[in-house]
């Protein structure tokens, strides 16, 4: 992750302004101006870690926001600690030297940062760790927080995931809406491989073995199976196996902690998990500051 991009920058900006970071009242009342503080970041559950980096990056961004020469700042954490690691409770993730003012008021931002981007990892490695011992490889949606798509599908990857379609740019994924408007799943193949741009691989969803036949008689590079029973998902793979392409077969919807290992156990390449970013839960993280 380049946390010095535009793209997060842009991000960091508009959170320290939603908190309106540098018209912090209570810290300006109650704080000297030169006091120096120190802050203990701890994960307060066992979670996977993700997003270590936005800590300086935060304290930059705010900096610049405030438009004064703030004191110098230090963060630190143990070399085993990184983006990616699994966290114990009551662990130590890292540690800050600043002026108390800009700590207290980068406090929230920071903590919404990591708590959100560590669920994210915590809820893939989950369902990563449930497939453990199959070949099938877990995958993002474009259900993501509004604006936050490059954050959220980084903390996917923390967590052991891999990323889909980043946006609607990235590759064909041919849906029932499509196929609806296009008039059926073989104009809309056959308008897809016309259309294309460069080498994008055509992949189309399916709900049916008649329509995963269908798909494949007609140019399909590649297959989503959407919510499809663990039987049907079993013959797919097979009927493809005998194909005279590798066609990557991916399912998805309805998918859950319960059910993915049997899902993984029919031979599927992929699948994909909507929940890992549309309904992983913050994990609980506390920033605690003493005076410097």
């Amino acid at each position: 992750m380049d946390w010095n991009s535009r793209r997060i920058t842009a991000i960091i900006e508009n959170a320290l302004n939603e908190d309106r970071a540098t018209r912090d009242a209570t810290s300006y009342a109650c704080i000297d101006p030169n006091q120096r503080a120190s802050a203990t970041i701890i994960a307060k559950q066992e979670c996977a870690l993700a997003g270590i980096g936005c800590v300086p990056r935060i304290l930059d961004v705010y900096a610049a926001l405030d438009g004064a020469v703030t004191s110098h700042y230090e963060v630190t954490s143990h070399p085993s600690i990184f983006d990616g690691i699994r966290m114990h409770a009551e662990q130590q993730i890292a540690v800050i030297q600043h002026n108390a003012r800009v700590i207290l008021s980068c406090e929230r931002v920071i903590l919404n940062f990591l708590q959100r981007m560590s669920g994210i990892a915590t809820t893939t490695r989950r369902f990563v760790d449930a497939v453990a011992g199959t070949h099938v490889r877990i995958l993002d949606t474009r259900k993501t927080a509004p604006g936050l798509r490059v954050i959220d599908k980084y903390a996917v990857r923390c967590g052991g995931g891999q990323n889909h379609r980043l946006d609607l740019s990235d590759g064909v994924l041919i849906k029932s809406n499509h196929v609806a408007l296009a008039g059926g799943a073989v104009p809309a193949l056959e308008r897809a491989i016309r259309n294309r741009r460069g080498r994008q691989p055509i992949e189309i969803e399916v709900r049916s073995l008649e329509e995963l036949r269908q798909a494949l008689d007609h140019g399909a590079e590649a297959i989503l199976l959407d919510h499809v029973s663990f039987e049907n998902v079993r013959q797919a793979v097979e009927i493809c196996s005998r194909h005279s392409r590798r066609i990557p077969l991916e399912c998805g919807g309805g998918i859950t902690l319960e059910n993915i290992r049997a899902y993984a156990e029919t031979g599927v390449d992929f699948i994909s998990v909507g929940a890992l970013t549309q309904s992983a839960i913050a994990v609980d993280m506390s920033l605690r500051v003493t005076p410097a």
